[in-house]
């Protein structure tokens, strides 16, 4: 009974922690499901400053790719989405760049040495009502 009353005790007390984590993924469908631009967040320790991020690029069958980007915040920072091309896209968090393409299935670092978008926004992967969303652009 004593054993029983402590473990109870334990989880009360690290239940709170493990809510401070965050496993996240949100993506940008670009042709129904099969077709996306996909952020993953993984903060596995709530006491681990960095989040653990991926964006995986995927149109099925033919390409589904994971590739880890450099780590975020604990909270998100907003991640511009760019057209760059032909099943191509240029993703800006903060001062970094990555380009994304589903045409040769890859992510890659991108230096931007003018900082200017290469293309038409398409939306941005950032937090609404503390829930990471993917907000589409309004076109004109």
């Amino acid at each position: 009974m004593l054993m029983r009353k402590a473990r109870l005790w334990w989880l009360v007390g690290v239940l709170p922690m493990l809510a401070a984590c965050e496993n996240s993924a949100v993506a940008l469908s670009i042709e129904g499901k099969e077709h996306a631009l996909t952020l993953i967040r993984e903060q596995p320790y709530f006491w681990d400053d960095e989040v653990r991020q991926f964006v995986v690029v995927a149109r099925l069958p033919h390409c589904q790719k994971k590739v880890r980007i450099h780590p975020g915040r604990a909270v998100m920072q907003d991640m511009a989405v760019y057209e760059a091309g032909y099943q191509l896209w240029a993703l800006q968090q903060g001062g970094r760049w990555y380009l994304a393409s589903t045409e040769q299935c890859l992510v890659q670092d991108w230096e931007n040495p003018d900082g200017a978008p290469p293309g038409t926004a398409v939306g941005r992967f950032h937090l609404k009502d503390g829930v990471p969303v993917f907000s589409a652009t309004a076109r004109e």
